[in-house]
């Protein structure tokens, strides 16, 4: 797939640091058969056009001790919408806040380091949340896909 502003060399870039985006310019260079100054200068421009956003350590929930990972949907008056979501976005709790199609207006994906502080979460924030006319949770059990960023 060929995406606007990305020829096959950018693609085969952002492609490598979708994998590993701790691969040196020189690696990357050698695997598609430009310079280390080529890859850079190409990075750095796929950055500047913010193609690229950042570079991020993920960690894993579930391999912490007590960590709890749960999604909520968020069914809003229209209204209230936006407020909801500043609300939601102020919070540390909060990983993700996504605008959505259909019945629920916003599906949001939080991760808590203990039951109590999911149970914080819901009594003290969503349980307060103006303009929600429903709001369900779902506690994730284990991570079977979990596909970063675009698929080129």
């Amino acid at each position: 797939m060929f995406l606007d502003g990305l020829d096959e060399l950018d693609q085969k870039i952002v492609d490598l640091l979708i994998r590993n985006a701790r691969m040196s310019y020189s690696e990357i260079g050698q695997q598609i058969g430009i310079s280390r100054v080529a890859v850079k200068m190409r990075i750095q421009a796929l950055e500047q056009k913010g193609i690229i956003e950042e570079y991020t350590t993920i960690i894993n929930p579930q391999k912490i001790s007590g960590a709890i990972s749960c999604y909520f949907e968020i069914e809003t008056r229209p209204d209230a919408l936006m407020e909801v979501a500043g609300i939601l976005r102020e919070n540390d709790t909060v990983t993700q806040i996504y605008r959505v199609t259909g019945k629920s207006r916003l599906h949001v994906h939080a991760v808590a380091s203990s039951n109590e502080e999911m149970e914080d979460l819901i009594y003290n924030t969503m349980d307060k949340l103006p303009g929600v006319l429903e709001c369900t949770c779902n506690t994730i059990l284990s991570r079977i896909k979990d596909i970063k960023g675009l698929r080129l």
